[in-house]
């Protein structure tokens, strides 16, 4: 995934019923996997203390398709936003880093097929 962050991010039984294409951004000290949205995303309404989810992966080369099933939680960490951030982050929030729409997104993968 260190070459194409790209995944396909939705939630189990939500109304709207579709995925969302999302950029993952790992963190090496953690499985978890980080995507930043904004407070108005549909997804981020439905969360309110945590929600099943599935994302799914297609390598740039399709040498590797996966679909990971787990929980996804809004992440109110302030230390794990300065953490993640990065130009390519930067350039979706006007505000930087102390933007009022952002919102962090963690999903923790339960299990994946590969």
């Amino acid at each position: 995934m260190a070459d194409d962050r790209t995944m396909m991010l939705g939630l189990h039984a939500a109304d709207e019923g579709h995925t969302r294409p999302m950029t993952a951004l790992l963190d090496e000290n953690r499985r978890s996997m980080w995507f930043f949205t904004a407070k108005g995303n549909a997804m981020v309404h439905q969360l309110d203390q945590g929600h099943r989810a599935v994302a799914t992966f297609t390598a740039k080369g399709h040498d590797l398709f996966a679909t990971l099933h787990g929980t996804l939680l809004v992440e109110s960490d302030p230390a794990m936003i300065d953490r993640l951030w990065n130009p390519y982050v930067a350039a979706w929030y006007e505000g930087g880093r102390n933007d009022p729409n952002i919102v962090l997104l963690r999903l923790d993968p339960e299990h994946a097929e590969i």
